[in-house]
């Protein structure tokens, strides 16, 4: 009787709105529970007009062009449904639409080893956008995220910070830095299915979004899946093992729904040596209707995880150790004991409020806290030596610069055999001094960062008529975050002295005055301590309007940023600077975007978007060194960015091709840097922050992609990305570092030192390959197998060069004079970009997928990089050699000493994973 009225009054209400237009109309049903289906993807194929189904499952699109035309119904999960129509200046009425579930799930085995396996954020993934483009159907943007992962590639050359990731309308990218932290969600595949994808400047209902599009995960209990899924996974790559079990009730007769999730993953060991894997997943939704217009969700997403970090290393060491090895682990009761571990713990708490206010304006607000911590540890030796098994003075190349071969020999024999952390020997150096009555002279510690996160959003949205609609958000984004470093094991001693040992004086050692030479001991908090505050106002509007050739839109939005520094410790280094309340930097940014898409026919498509936007630095490059002081980066300004593209889209029953040119110019960026350089000048050495101010850069190029339907299971598939990604100016450098007497004697006037411009223009990002091209194809068996291959084909990828080495300091004597020796036609071979070797992998995928009665089970694996192949995925020169003679005198070496640092690519690897639903 329910669906009888349901179906009723969808048809009375139908025939009432339509008023003589063309109208396609349908409810869209389970086959097996015969529930409606709500957020179904309905379109007119080859044109623009779509719609998603309501909590009904029903769905009526309006102004329909005579004619025949296919309607294409997808849902993911479901098999997807191509029904030939014929509109002839009447409505057509499709009734009852069933959707079966599509066993195989092919799209979900790329979610699912990308998500928990391509996502991880260390230093040499983490600008991977990968995530933000799995729910895109487009073939370029799907072969990025499925086949160019691996390599770091980065569509367009832009890193992750310029996608947006909102999980029900709250973006999740962090304020520090810009860039989404996937660990917080990571091991939820199941419940994190439903996405809308936005790619590029195009619009989004729920936010402004960023130069490379907006993604939003709708975690809504009544949207998610009905049933019970179990799946289990193994993989070589960084995880071993995998459990993952889901549950949702769908809207039950009460008016509530409920869905659960929980994971854990687990792994002694990835690809690299020693970098283990501790994570475990929950999720929670619960959501209640209210009436026929309005309901309220609650979320909560908790993955506590714990991951070992490999290293970046010369190719020395890759040369003796293959490249699996990682310097950060040694021996320790017979396990491998990594002393690098990033630990993430921060709980998501969400409630949103979804409102249709009438039939065609709906109101959604949202509330958000997230909250916990993220440490990442390490050892520090303020009494001891560098416990690095890579320590340059350790290696076999430091005793052949002075040709000291038989040292050399003995250097490279001690390293083959051991060329681990020693982790015995550290715990006798600190009994040593125990017995001593003498500090350690080794501890493990954590750097912290504490947030407390709290977001507030309105969205709104609203068809004025069937051709405009207007959409609109006001947000407020709270930060609070403590940033510290705290002991976690005092490796058999009993106390370590809270002192810099480079400090020039008692008091420049003193990491806090206020309480000088503290022994600190497990749980203390030492070396710096202080708060970062931002508070974040932003308002977008939108309007898109939609015809029969034309669609565009136009959007804005405004931003109001503050941000702060507040130390707690006085910094014996700096201690006018460090202690107390930095000056608030205030700044109120801007954005505008417009797109059009012409449809020459239903198969000739020209789209064609641009964007002008401000971007308030984020806290990362407004502070120069806000672990121990409050200054300021010099002349801080907005970024400013301008961007267009233009694509050509053919579509036909056969084939679907699009071809985008794009260009984006970013100016006034600012970068920070960290580390010890050697010959700043002359020949001094000092730790150094190196701030990059007036930063301009250039992207530019073309994105191909082709897919042939050749039969109704064999499908081949084309991609190619030409890019060009530089520095378009020589931007201004200058160090800062501790106001001491080794700081004085190498030119530093109170810790500050300008080098003026550095010569960067047309030096090429180490923007992963800035060319790559992949060919391949699909098979799926009508009796449910299915399996794929890709061919996959990298080039243009290149070192991240040293701007110091740019500057004048690299030809300038300790007098200010250049060196007698400088010869420029050298210099110019010195300081050209390395760039890496050409290579392709090729990548296997494959499945089976089994209905016995109501229960779904899928089986299905990856292979990556099959053929096994060696290729460097990125690097950087390393700062040490900040002048001409010094780095002369390295590279003229057969093993440099402090040579380019490299990551490599896995080998190859693999990803099983079996699963069963009912």
């Amino acid at each position: 009787m329910k669906k009888i009225v349901t179906i009723t009054l969808f048809l009375l209400t139908s025939f009432l709105e339509v008023n003589g237009q063309n109208v396609v109309k349908g409810i869209v049903l389970d086959t097996d529970s015969e529930k409606p289906l709500h957020g179904v993807f309905v379109t007119i194929k080859n044109t623009s007009k779509s719609q998603t189904t309501d909590l009904n499952g029903t769905f009526l699109i309006k102004n329909i062009q005579n004619g025949t035309s296919i309607l294409e119904i997808k849902l993911v999960g479901y098999e997807t449904q191509n029904i030939p129509i014929e509109v002839a200046g009447k409505n057509v009425d499709l009734g009852i639409i069933l959707l079966f579930k599509d066993i195989t799930e092919n799209q979900d085995l790329s979610f699912i080893t990308l998500t928990d396996d391509e996502l991880n954020d260390d230093a040499s993934s983490a600008d991977n956008i990968s995530g933000l483009l799995l729910s895109s159907m487009d073939i370029f943007l799907r072969t990025a995220a499925f086949e160019f992962s691996s390599s770091f590639f980065k569509v367009k050359g832009l890193d992750s910070s310029n996608g947006k990731l909102l999980i029900n309308g709250i973006e999740m990218n962090k304020i520090y830095d810009g860039r989404a932290q996937w660990s917080n969600w990571g091991g939820l595949n199941d419940v994190l299915r439903n996405q809308e994808f936005r790619s590029g400047l195009t619009p989004s209902d729920v936010t402004f979004g960023g130069l490379l599009g907006a993604t939003n995960i709708n975690t809504r209990a009544s949207e998610q899946r009905a049933g019970i899924r179990i799946t289990y996974s193994s993989s070589n790559r960084s995880y071993q093992h995998r459990m993952m079990a889901t549950y949702s009730s769908g809207m039950l007769k009460n008016d509530w729904a409920f869905t659960f999730s929980a994971s854990r993953r687990v792994g002694n060991e990835g690809f690299n040596d020693a970098t283990s894997y501790n994570a475990y997943a929950i999720f929670t939704s619960i959501e209640k209707k209210i009436n026929d217009k309005s309901s309220i969700n609650f979320t909560g997403i908790f993955t506590p995880n714990r991951r070992g970090k490999s290293s970046p290393n010369t190719q020395e060491v890759y040369d003796l150790k293959g490249i699996k090895y990682n310097d950060y682990w040694g021996s320790l009761n017979g396990r491998k004991t990594n002393s690098r571990i990033k630990e993430v713990s921060e709980p998501i708490l969400m409630l949103n409020h979804y409102w249709n206010s009438s039939e065609n304006t709906s109101i959604n607000t949202n509330i958000a806290y997230q909250f916990g911590k993220i440490g990442n540890s390490r050892i520090d030796y303020n009494g001891g030596s560098n416990p690095s098994a890579t320590y340059y003075q350790k290696m076999p190349s430091y005793f052949l610069r002075s040709g000291d071969f038989e040292e050399a020999y003995e250097a490279e024999k001690n390293f083959l055999k051991e060329g681990q952390i020693d982790w015995v020997s550290i715990f006798d150096a600190n009994t040593t001094n125990k017995n001593a009555d003498l500090e350690n002279a080794y501890i493990l510690y954590e750097d912290r960062n504490d947030d407390k996160q709290f977001t507030i959003n309105t969205i709104l949205n609203t068809a004025l008529n069937s051709n405009v609609s207007l959409n609109g958000k006001i947000e407020y984004k709270r930060l609070r975050s403590q940033n510290f470093a705290e002991v976690i094991d005092l490796l058999g001693g009993v106390g370590y002295l809270d002192i810099d040992p480079f400090g020039a004086t008692e008091d420049e050692k003193q990491n806090n005055l206020l309480n000088p030479n503290n022994v600190v001991g497990k749980g203390d908090v030492f070396k710096y301590n202080f708060n970062l505050n931002s508070d974040i106002i932003t308002a977008f509007t939108q309007a898109q309007f939609v015809y029969n050739k034309t669609d565009f839109y136009t959007a804005i939005k405004i931003t109001s940023t503050t941000h702060e520094r507040e130390g707690v410790y006085k910094n014996g280094g700096f201690p006018e600077s460090s202690l107390g309340t930095s000056e608030k930097q205030k700044f109120i940014n801007y954005g505008f975007k417009t797109g059009a898409t012409y449809k020459f026919t239903g198969r000739h498509l020209v789209d064609v978007n641009a964007a002008y936007l401000t971007s308030a630095p984020t806290i990362r490059n407004t502070f120069s060194n806000s672990r121990e002081n409050n200054n300021v980066v010099l002349d801080l300004q907005s970024e400013k960015t301008l961007s267009t593209d233009i694509s050509y889209v053919f579509r036909n029953p056969i084939i679907t091709s699009k071809v985008t040119a794009y260009y984006t110019s970013i100016k006034e960026a600012t970068e920070i840097s960290f580390y010890f350089a050697d010959g700043v000048g002359g020949d001094n050495t000092a730790f150094v922050q190196e701030i990059l101010s007036g930063i301009n850069k250039k992207h530019i190029g073309l994105e191909v992609g082709l897919e042939a339907q050749i039969t109704a299971t064999f499908k081949l598939k084309g991609v190619a990305s030409i890019g060009q990604f530089t520095y378009d100016n020589n931007p201004n450098l200058y160090l800062t570092t501790e106001a001491d007497t080794e700081s004085l004697a190498a030119g530093f006037v109170n810790g500050f030192k300008d080098f003026g411009v550095t010569n960067l223009k047309n030096y090429k990002f180490a923007a992963g390959p800035q060319n790559a091209y992949s060919v391949g194809f699909e098979y799926r068996d009508p009796d449910y197998w299915w399996a794929g291959a890709t061919v996959n084909f990298f080039s243009n990828t290149f070192i991240d060069i040293s701007p110091l080495n740019r500057s004048r300091n690299f030809y300038t004597d300790d007098d200010g004079l250049p060196f007698l020796d400088y010869d420029a036609t050298i210099a110019k071979e010195l300081l050209s970009q390395e760039k890496f070797s050409n290579y392709s992998v090729v990548n296997l995928v494959g499945g089976k997928s089994y209905k016995i009665k109501k229960h779904y089970i899928s089986i299905f694996a990856t292979v990556n990089n099959l053929l096994n192949k060696t290729y460097k995925s990125g690097g950087f020169e390393q700062g040490r050699n900040a002048n001409y003679r010094q780095l002369l005198e390295d590279k003229s070496l057969d093993k440099p000493v402090f040579g380019n640092k490299y990551w490599y690519g896995r080998g190859a690897t693999y990803f099983m994973n079996v699963g069963i639903s009912f």
